[in-house]
């Protein structure tokens, strides 16, 4: 289907008989000719530095070695079926992980920022989680809870690696993402929770209806970046013997003395990580534009 010259003017919402002026042309080719020519330069700067890089490395004395051992065909193709299906587990820690950090942040940030003397012991509580964990690096965090829970053999206290070390990733995690809560609770000028009361609403109906949920939608960059991070570090729960696609590269690199398995699972980590990635910087550019032009509070 094509539209005439009037029908074209009028879904512009210029009128039927306008004719650009030949200022207006040559502009719109000038900007156009730019274009071209930046993309062009972007092109051309690309292959040569990838080029130079490509000669940097293949000319380097240690190259054939290097690529014996860290970029082998056969055992690349060994490796990736079994990275793949350890890859499975890594994708339902960050499902099932994901979920209990979002719900134990938020009632961490909650916690921090709730009013009245009454609640001093429950925010001091709350600021001392989140300085611990936040401060504890996670791999201390893992081996801790991985490695120690067991040794204290508890009765009815799972020995499971796999839950212990989601354990530790939420425990870890729910520290980060309740300081980006409470960032976004803060960020909620008080005339919101004051004209929330005045329409009759109590404290916590203010903090339900009114606050959080403009405090969640602030924060929806910072807290997928926080779930691109748990994504990548998942792989950390190999450490207690969880097979996940970072153990079983593992299991093939200390059969055969070659790390071509380890490449092949960070470039499956790397794979999956991407969309999110996009995803966040699409979800983070839509938010600016809508803020720009006041859609968002």
């Amino acid at each position: 289907m094509t539209l005439d010259k009037g029908e074209l003017a009028e879904s512009s919402g210029e009128p039927d008989d306008y004719v650009p002026s030949q200022r207006r042309l040559d502009r719109e080719r000038y900007r156009r000719a730019r274009a071209r020519r930046a993309t062009a330069i972007g092109a051309l700067s690309t292959l040569v530095t990838g080029a130079v890089l490509y000669l940097v490395v293949v000319n380097a004395p240690g190259w054939p070695r290097t690529k014996e051992t860290f970029f082998d065909w056969g055992y690349a193709r060994e490796a990736f079926p079994k990275v793949l299906e350890g890859l499975w587990l890594n994708v339902r820690l960050l499902l099932v992980c994901g979920a209990a950090v979002l719900v134990l942040g938020m009632l961490i940030a909650v916690a921090r920022t709730l009013r009245g003397p009454v609640f001093f012991p429950l925010r001091v509580l709350a600021a001392a989680y989140t300085d611990f964990f936040r401060g504890l690096p996670l791999i201390i965090n893992l081996m801790i809870v991985v490695l120690g829970v067991p040794a204290l053999r508890l009765q009815g206290v799972t020995v499971d690696p796999v839950l212990l070390g989601g354990t530790a990733l939420t425990l870890t995690y729910s520290a980060y993402v309740a300081e980006v809560f409470r960032a976004g609770i803060e960020s909620v000028h008080p005339s919101q929770r004051a004209a929330a009361r005045s329409l009759g609403l109590s404290n916590r109906q203010a903090l339900r209806y009114v606050v959080l949920p403009q405090a969640v939608r602030r924060q929806v960059p910072p807290l997928l970046n926080d779930l691109v991070s748990l994504q990548k570090d998942t792989g950390l729960v190999s450490i207690g013997g969880a097979v996940d696609a970072v153990r079983a590269a593992d299991i093939i690199v200390g059969r055969s003395l070659n790390y071509t398995p380890y490449i092949v699972a960070g470039l499956v980590f790397v794979a999956l990580t991407i969309p999110m990635t996009r995803f966040t910087d699409w979800v983070t550019a839509r938010m600016d534009r809508r803020r720009a032009q006041g859609g968002v509070t």
